[in-house]
């Protein structure tokens, strides 16, 4: 992001979403913190958009001070011209009619984890809520439905093949099939998202395929997948490895 703030006490820079340094004046010593935006989504008004600051243990207590000031509003300021940018329909598609235009996405991540932990992210409750750092209802069987983020995603379970414990030799493969939407989407138009968990050598590939999501809102969907899920899926694994 590159973005700095400073004051008559010191000064931080944000590099990038995720990380911010800043040093205190007449002091050499750098300190080191986070911004996070749980809620960052195209439907969400810039002044809605939550940004959380902390830091590492230890002195520099006014610098995180400057950043929940003058700090935020530099990143308000940035995600202004982000937002609006994700609401610009692209020229290629005016005039297309994006109600009835639609995409298909493929995607796939690797996860250092075994394929019964990744699956079992998108089906606890527990867990929804932790990585997407927001509420989060769910009704985890064929049929059931579910709300995350605050109630910005909403669908229904199709299909859900759970891992079996007992028989883990039967356990490969398993699929995750969903009706998927967001809020600001066409009335009553969802997506059809598959998810197929395949187990690797001491990892897990999740291959993602959608069909049916609004072409102009192609790209935000990608971001929000990227972003979103798979990063914040990842901190929350590797948080989870590092208390075991």
């Amino acid at each position: 992001m590159g973005l700095v703030v400073e004051n008559e006490a010191g000064g931080c820079e944000i590099s990038e979403l995720k990380q911010a340094e800043g040093t205190i004046k007449e002091s050499d010593v750098r300190h080191k913190g986070l911004t996070e935006i749980p809620n960052l989504s195209e439907e969400n008004e810039v002044d809605d958009t939550e940004v959380n600051v902390s830091k590492k243990k230890g002195d520099g207590g006014i610098l995180k001070d400057l950043m929940k000031t003058a700090g935020i509003a530099k990143v308000r300021e940035a995600l202004g011209d982000y937002l609006k940018a994700l609401k610009t329909v692209k020229p290629h598609l005016q005039g297309t009619g994006c109600k009835d235009s639609h995409c298909c996405l493929h995607m796939t991540e690797l996860f250092d984890t075994a394929a019964e932990q990744l699956h079992s992210i998108f089906t606890v409750k527990d867990l929804v809520q932790k990585y997407s750092k927001s509420p989060a209802v769910l009704e985890a069987e064929k049929g059931g439905n579910f709300q995350m983020f605050d109630g910005s995603i909403t669908g229904e379970y199709i299909e859900l093949k759970l891992f079996s414990m007992e028989f883990p030799l039967f356990s490969v493969n398993k699929k995750i099939v969903m009706k998927w939407r967001s809020r600001n989407w066409p009335e009553e138009h969802y997506a059809r998202v598959a998810l197929n968990f395949v187990p690797t050598t001491g990892q897990t590939e999740l291959q993602l395929d959608c069909k049916g999501v609004p072409v102009c809102k192609e790209e935000n969907m990608k971001f929000c997948w990227q972003k979103q899920h798979f990063e914040e899926m990842k901190g929350l694994l590797q948080l989870t490895t590092l208390n075991d």
